[in-house]
């Protein structure tokens, strides 16, 4: 078994501040978890609520989750929920990760520890060259670049969008930690205490947050002698 300091573990919580549920989901996995890091959506109401719970964790790192558009499977195919702006313009891009960046400013009082996106859309250019230059620019890391290696395969969905429960479980996510690889890695969750309707992962949240905090996930980490930290670390 690698040593302590070999294998580091970010467990970040998306959608920070799309809803009380999912806020009170991340923050319950924190607590009770194994949650040290939230990416937080700047453009949804809950999002103040979101920010003031996380100045009385302050173990909580918090990162800018940039909300560009979400898409959702209708029968056979992909379509846009929303779109905040078009992701085939990076002047327009480029303006938008710069006003969710001054709204996170405002309402945190700081700088994110980290910068990703909502189902991942900066893996694709143009909005991957405005991510990048933004998160170089402040210094902070992006989700997929850098040292710290991504895990998204804590998630209860296949890339069709068909539910993929199994892939949730507390049972899964051990074996995602015993498997973890010397360095530094990041898991990506969704938790929430309910299930709603406004998103397609939906009963896959509350799911999810029983996995977080269940003691035999805990115990698997202290077992494998996993370092749990965030990105301000």
């Amino acid at each position: 078994m690698a040593p302590l300091a070999h294998r580091r573990l970010v467990v970040n919580a998306d959608d920070f501040g799309r809803s009380d549920a999912i806020n009170a989901g991340v923050v319950q996995a924190h607590v009770h978890g194994i949650v040290t890091s939230a990416s937080l959506m700047v453009r949804h109401p809950a999002a103040a609520d979101a920010v003031a719970v996380a100045h009385e964790h302050p173990g909580l790192g918090l990162g800018l989750h940039l909300d560009l558009t979400e898409w959702e499977l209708a029968g056979d195919t992909w379509r846009a929920r929303y779109t905040v702006v078009d992701t085939d313009d990076l002047r327009a891009v480029s303006a938008e990760v710069e006003r969710q960046l001054e709204s996170f400013r405002s309402l945190v009082g700081a700088e994110p520890t980290h910068l990703d996106s909502h189902q991942h859309v900066h893996r694709d250019d143009p909005v991957r060259s405005a991510a990048v230059t933004a998160a170089a620019a402040l210094s902070i890391p992006l989700r997929e670049h850098g040292e710290v290696r991504y895990c998204g395969a804590f998630y209860g969905q296949d890339r069709h969008g068909a539910p993929f429960p199994q892939a949730v479980t507390p049972g899964a996510l051990t074996h995602l930690l015993r498997e973890l690889g010397p360095g530094t890695t990041e898991i990506g969750c969704h938790p929430a205490t309910v299930a709603e309707t406004f998103t397609s992962y939906s009963l896959e949240r509350p799911a999810e947050l029983v996995a977080l905090c269940d003691p035999g996930v805990k115990r698997t980490i202290r077992e494998c002698g996993i370092e749990l930290c965030q990105f301000g670390d």
